[in-house]
């Protein structure tokens, strides 16, 4: 068993692992209980109670986190012709075709996020959906990053909007919901987004509860555990 750091056991002692907290008393824990010497990012984990190998319950989606991320995301977009000068002068880090596809199965992977326009995903789909596909960078039109529109599409990742997508095996769902550094009402309102969201794509065919549990973190942190019945 791997030892753990005096400044992660000194955490661990304010954080009690077997409490609930309200959504107010887990981020103000958080924020007194985060030390690292840089800027932490603030993770939100949530397990639901899906079937994620069910077509129906494989819950992915889109949604806009009024606050942001706190990160710089880097977007590649793969498009011809006008539609890549759109996409250049909406303020896509990388955009290309053949050539881009090329570099990313050449082992290049340096960006956050992708869209591409419809008529490329048939070429776009045999060279790099095993590449992409197991990291979450896949454009997916359930995700609204396979479309014609592709400056509202970027404008909306760069302005904070996260994709969020069930795991396979586990059930849970793991996204950022901000920095260390954010106010307390600015990450509270971006975990009720999120949450919010997560509560609306419950499928018809789920059964029995629907959020398991609720938990966030921040990078160097322990997860603290938030009562999920204050979503519902």
């Amino acid at each position: 068993m791997a030892k753990k750091g005096k400044r992660y056991s000194d955490i661990q002692q304010h954080v009690d692992r077997l409490n609930f907290y309200t959504v107010d008393e887990a981020i103000s824990l958080l924020k007194k209980t985060s030390t690292a010497k840089f800027d932490e990012t603030v993770d939100l984990a949530s397990r639901l109670g899906v079937d994620a190998r069910l077509a129906e319950q494989n819950i992915r989606g889109t949604v806009a986190l009024p606050h942001g991320t706190g990160k710089s995301v880097r977007v590649a977009v793969f498009a011809e012709g006008d539609k890549a000068k759109e996409a250049e002068e909406a303020g896509a880090d990388f955009v290309g075709s053949d050539d881009l596809v090329d570099k990313i199965v050449d082992g290049w992977l340096d960006f956050d996020a992708t869209i591409a326009t419809p008529d490329l995903m048939r070429s776009i789909m045999p060279k790099l959906g095993r590449i992409l596909g197991p990291r979450g960078l896949m454009p997916n039109p359930k995700a609204g990053t396979v479309t014609t529109d592709v400056t509202e599409t970027i404008q909306n990742i760069k302005a904070g909007q996260i994709e969020y997508r069930v795991e396979r095996d586990s059930g849970i769902v793991h996204v950022p919901i901000g920095k260390v550094s954010f106010e307390e009402n600015q990450l509270k309102d971006n975990l009720n987004t999120i949450m919010d969201a997560l509560v609306k794509a419950r499928p018809a065919s789920a059964k029995g509860r629907y959020l398991r549990s609720v938990a966030i973190s921040s990078t160097m942190g322990v997860g603290i555990r938030i009562d999920p019945q204050q979503f519902l």
